[in-house]
């Protein structure tokens, strides 16, 4: 089968995802080996009888507005006429990406093919689909169907917003298609950081259509303007036109020598994004803690690998026991990245290469706390970032020894991430909001503070929680009443 919209004629391997079993209860860490060069992929063997490539929409011209599903040359499917004007993110979706990556103009080519099941007990006639790709990367969409038929996808900001053709009701499926080009950023300024190709590293956040609302990108922080549920599986192929190194957020990925470049493949489950960066010069380290594999990514003469891989491997053993919740992926990365600040995504922690010894100690441990606070249990990262950043930031300080006082007026922490200074963001979401927990835990007692928070963290997993459910998760745990000191710092909500 030929794959038109990326312009390869190359076989597709999908790397199985490690099986997950029972987490090991004995911590244990094991010195990873030092900075040594990752193995060249090798040679795609000719004999491969793998499948072909996940979705093949071939280009079409100028689709209707809104096609009927109904038309019988489209097959069978479950949409049925008529609109309801409605979106939701209660919709269970499962994703297959293929994407090529031009190296040297940085030209991405995404075609995404998602199994949506709506879940929302109500019909929807639309999916509103995430990506950075569409602010930063200047996507332009260049295929998409639902249930093989051409519909009209749209870009607004950071959204794709694709029209199903009709309504699909409450438990029914539908197959959507999506395929965009974009090109990756030069340089680190502003949020380019996120979608770049500076300094011979390639990193990608939010690269692909992901099941959203239609939330602005904008903001006057580094605060994340993102919202997204877990998908129960990802899978992941990658084409580079020259030699690369791959660093992903799978326990197993697949790689192979492609034609002058290179192909990797592989899968993830229960994430809520996938993020990858890419590098022809990374050296890695690897090892282990409580059982968890981790790998760290640095380039020649930038950042330790192996102080990365220690730093990340006593943050994942001093969180997971503090929480009482095992770390959730079965794997996890650690990769140097050009500029920016501190990100994470579900297994893959960013950390920029311009921090200091001390920052970027704190910024590994964060990337690890956000494992749990974002990755394990979602939330409007926009409308409440509370929600994940203050518990992370108390997670990483009180592991580190760090906690301190802010540097800015103490302000409300129920604001959206738009209501808050570029120089104060920081100061008052998480280490305002982490004080503020330290505080809670301290009137309710450091065991039942914890063993809630944990409690909070299972009764969520995968799922989408929020400043009032964490805090009001807190309250119920609290043998005296935390309202005195919760209401003046959340107005809104209490």
């Amino acid at each position: 089968m030929r794959f038109t919209t990326i312009g390869l004629a190359i076989m597709l391997v999908v790397a199985a995802c490690s099986p997950s079993g029972p987490r090991p209860t004995q911590s244990q860490q094991v010195a990873g080996e030092t900075d040594v060069a990752i193995a060249s992929a090798q040679p795609r063997p000719t004999s491969d009888t793998g499948p072909g490539p996940i979705v093949d929409p071939s280009p079409t011209a100028a689709p209707p507005e809104s096609p009927a599903p109904t038309d019988p040359a489209a097959g069978p499917t479950a949409i049925i006429p008529g609109t309801v004007n409605r979106s939701s993110l209660a919709v269970s979706a499962t994703y297959r990406v293929n994407a090529t990556i031009t190296v040297r103009t940085g030209a991405l080519d995404v075609t995404t093919r998602i199994k949506a099941t709506n879940i929302s007990g109500e019909g929807i006639d639309r999916l509103e689909l995430n990506t950075i790709a569409a602010r930063l990367g200047g996507a332009t969409i260049t295929a998409a169907t639902v249930d093989d038929v051409p519909v009209k996808a749209s870009v607004s900001d950071q959204t794709i917003l694709v029209p199903l053709g009709g309504t699909l009701p409450d438990g029914e499926s539908a197959i959507v298609t999506i395929a965009y080009r974009a090109t990756l950023q030069k340089d680190v300024k502003g949020s380019n950081w996120m979608f770049t190709r500076n300094g011979g590293t390639l990193a990608l956040y939010r690269w692909i259509p992901w099941i959203s609302e239609a939330v602005p990108f904008g903001r006057p922080n580094s605060g994340e303007p993102f919202v997204t549920p877990s998908s129960p599986r990802v899978d992941v192929e990658i084409l580079t036109d020259e030699p690369m190194i791959l660093a992903a957020p799978a326990a197993e990925v697949s790689a192979y020598a492609a034609g002058a470049g290179n192909d990797w493949s592989f899968s993830v489950q229960n994430v809520r994004d996938v993020s990858v960066i890419l590098a022809r010069d990374f050296r890695v380290a690897t090892g282990t803690a409580d059982g968890i594999p981790i790998r760290a990514y640095a380039r020649p003469g930038g950042l330790s690998a192996t102080q990365l891989l220690q730093q990340a491997s006593a943050a994942v053993s001093a969180q997971a026991s503090l929480l009482g919740v095992a770390y959730p992926w079965t794997t996890l990365t650690v990769v140097e990245t050009p500029g920016g600040v501190g990100l994470e995504s579900p297994g893959l922690i960013w950390v920029p290469d311009h921090l200091d010894s001390r920052n970027r100690t704190y910024a590994v441990s964060l990337g690890v706390a956000h494992q749990w606070f974002y990755g394990l249990v979602g939330n409007d990262q926009r409308n409440e970032p509370f929600a994940d950043e203050g518990p992370s930031d108390l997670l990483a300080r009180t592991t580190l020894g760090t906690l301190r006082g802010s540097r800015c007026p103490r302000a409300p922490l129920d604001r959206t991430i738009a209501s808050y200074s570029k120089g104060c963001y920081y100061e008052v979401v998480l280490v305002q909001g982490g004080r503020l927990l330290d505080d809670v835990r301290r009137l309710m007692g450091t065991s039942a503070f914890w063993k809630a928070m944990g409690g909070y963290l299972e009764a969520n997993r995968y799922g989408l929680g929020g400043t009032r459910p964490l805090l009001d998760a807190l309250q119920a745990a609290s043998p005296v009443n935390l309202l005195p000191l919760i209401r003046p710092r959340f107005p809104t909500l209490y």
